[in-house]
């Protein structure tokens, strides 16, 4: 395979749409109360309930719940492509008002502390819903702005939707120009050395940066200012390099001004094709909102009106995207079809249901329906890898991941379905052949560890690179393991990154979810699966971590500020998802006492009568310490895996 440029999935049908009822089915009469249930009562109760949310088409979604910018950067979206109405905004401004605290401001996860940019872009969605600045909840968050900094102090995305609509200038934001698509793949800062998320979004604000516009609103925000100068952009900790940076930031505004015209217009035509050979079937980029949006609006400023099919097709695709129901209108940042549907029958494996169920072959018939045939950014540095595996969403062909994929082959590999070996095989090995010069396995790519990217001015926004992480590594891992793959080479060296990984407390730090519980609970079972002996140090470390962070009710928890404070770590809320990882990696390493016993009764006693669980707090990781997420299927799925364990294997 040597096509390294992905030819886009725009001539294809989308995938169905249909959405499972996200009411929980209602209990039984006969049903005991959730705190009188035995283990086994409550396993039986959360697997009822599982297995009627799955879709007719065989498949499970849950809503993926991030913060109030998606909605707020929606109707921004809307407005300066002229598609705003009056529904939509009465609509998301009633969800944004909902998460708005006492205090007037917004946060980026549910508990956390406020966030500037978030409730700078809330607020001036709010304007656009015609609430006046002088309303309380308005005074109270144009209160706290000011008092941060005002907008000079949010981040470089917050400013250039504000640039875009003529209340922040373009010549104070960083310059990314678009003839950096002719930089070649071996150069620094080249696009594919970016992570796929970032680059996707990258591309379209180049040509978006380049061409400057101003659109104003309908209203001033001086409310919003505090008169200071913009704060230095970009992340810390290189020394030198931010200042070289800086320097040549500076030297790009001055190209700015006078670019070479045919360099920029080829550069701008670069762009264009790229982003357009990304587009999705369903209409999106990536799957994911930021791409989705800046790329509608870099086309629109190059010409394509809101009827071409391109544009037709991205604005209809965020319709599926959208959530509509009593507490109003809001987006998801993204979906996760697939992964959800492979946790759930993973879940219903460890509870007992067997492959052949009707519900697990349903499932496995549509996760083998989603396999990529063919190249994608991956191909960059993977250049004769033959394609395989699954990708997060109902459309992402482009960017499949290793982490979906680890997760499709444990699941199709117990259920059995008889087309499933042969695309297995290819997953193996295009799962395998995605690791990293170091043995690691990042999630998109592989060796996506150029340091420097986060360096530049430009990416203050959340993490730009994709380098293996503890907690992909491991699946990848106990993939391989349940594939006879354990004393592999590749399995062998993962293995060997992941010890090299442990922290010092015994720990593992979770990239994708709330945080070392995550990461722990993914890696002690893969090193258990992959010969490790429950007796070696390293399980030992990690069992004594567990125990240590054991909350007195029996539960685990970590709040998301342990990925800026350390003494977050291990510390937070009882959570059901994240008691249930932890219970995961004590039961793989053989652990039958107090603590599995506690932390058991704990799901039970707090198990709803439906057989679901309840969890506002936000337990998934988009970027760490910047970006969270909700996934509403987490508490039901990791319960009902730590739970059919407990119950069938003691």
């Amino acid at each position: 395979m040597t096509t390294t440029e992905p030819t886009g999935s725009t001539g294809t049908a989308p995938k169905p749409t249909t959405r499972p009822t996200t009411k929980p089915r209602p209990a039984p009469e006969t049903a005991p109360e959730a705190a009188a249930r035995t283990p086994a009562e409550a396993l039986a109760a959360a697997r009822e309930h599982l297995l009627a949310l799955q879709s007719p088409e065989g498949w499970w979604k849950g809503e993926l719940q991030t913060n109030v910018t998606m909605d707020a950067e929606d109707l921004l979206l809307r407005e300066f492509l002229g598609v705003r109405t009056a529904d939509d905004t009465r609509e998301a401004a009633r969800w944004i008002r909902s998460q708005q605290a006492a205090d007037g401001t917004w946060s980026t996860f549910h508990g956390g502390p406020s966030d500037l940019s978030t409730t700078v872009e809330a607020y001036v969605a709010l304007r656009l819903a015609g609430d006046a600045p002088d309303e309380p909840h308005m005074a109270r968050a144009s209160a706290y702005v000011r008092a941060r900094g005002g907008v000079p102090e949010t981040r470089v995305f917050t400013r250039f939707w504000l640039a875009m609509f003529g209340e922040w200038s373009w010549g104070d934001l960083p310059v990314l120009p678009p003839e950096m698509m002719f930089l070649p793949r071996w150069f620094p800062l080249n696009v594919y050395d970016f992570a796929c998320w970032a680059r996707q979004t990258i591309v379209p604000l180049t040509v978006v940066g380049s061409l400057r516009p101003v659109r104003p609103l309908p209203f001033g925000l001086p409310e919003l200012r505090a008169g200071r100068a913009a704060r230095p952009s970009g992340r810390r900790g290189l020394p030198g390099w931010d200042e070289a940076f800086r320097a040549l930031d500076r030297t790009l505004h001055v190209y700015e001004r006078r670019p070479v015209r045919g360099l920029r217009e080829a550069a701008l035509r670069r762009a264009a094709e790229w982003i357009i050979a990304r587009q999705e079937a369903d209409g999106c980029w990536g799957g994911i909102q930021p791409p989705w949006v800046y790329s509608l609006i870099a086309l629109h400023l190059l010409g394509y009106r809101n009827d071409h099919p391109i544009m037709k097709r991205g604005l209809e695709g965020l319709e599926r995207f959208t959530i509509r129901d009593g507490k109003g209108r809001r987006l998801e940042a993204c979906q996760s079809p697939v992964w959800d549907t492979v946790l759930a029958m993973n879940a219903l494996a460890d509870a007992g249901v067997p492959g052949d169920d009707p519900a697990q072959r349903r499932a496995a018939a549509w996760v083998l329906g989603e396999e990529i045939h063919g190249p994608g950014d991956w191909s960059v540095r993977r250049p004769g890898l033959p394609p395989g595996g699954w990708a997060f969403e109902f459309d992402n062909d482009v960017y499949p991941d290793t982490d979906d994929t680890a997760e499709a082959v444990l699941a199709l590999d117990r259920v059995g379905h008889p087309d499933a070996e042969p695309a297995i095989e290819r997953a193996v090995r295009w799962m395998a052949g995605m690791a990293s010069k170091d043995g690691g396995f990042a999630a998109f790519d592989a060796d996506n560890t150029r340091e420097l990217c986060r360096r530049l001015p430009f990416c203050d926004f959340g993490e730009v690179i994709d380098p293996p992480s503890a907690d992909v590594t491991a699946h990848v891992v106990e993939a391989l393991a349940r594939r006879g793959m354990a004393d592999s080479r590749t399995a062998k060296r993962a293995v060997v990154w992941l010890l090299k990984a442990q922290e010092r407390d015994g720990s593992w730090f979770g990239r994708w979810g709330a945080n070392h519980v995550y990461g722990t609970g993914a890696v002690v079972p893969a090193l258990i699966a992959a010969g490790v002996r429950p007796e070696k140090p390293a399980i030992r470390r990690a069992v004594r971590w567990l125990e240590r962070h054991q909350r007195a009710d029996g539960g685990w928890g970590e709040d998301l500020r342990s990925y800026d404070d350390p003494g977050w770590i291990g510390r937070g809320a009882s959570t059901p998802s994240q008691t249930a990882w932890a219970l995961l990696a004590l039961l793989a390493a053989g652990e039958r006492g107090p603590a599995v016993d506690r932390g058991v009764r704990w799901l039970v006693e707090h198990q709803r009568p439906d057989g679901t669980w309840d969890e506002d707090h936000f337990t998934g990781t988009g970027f760490p310490g910047d970006f969270y997420i909700n996934y509403h299927l987490y508490r039901l799925v990791f319960p009902v895996s730590a739970l059919g364990r407990y119950v069938l294997e003691t």
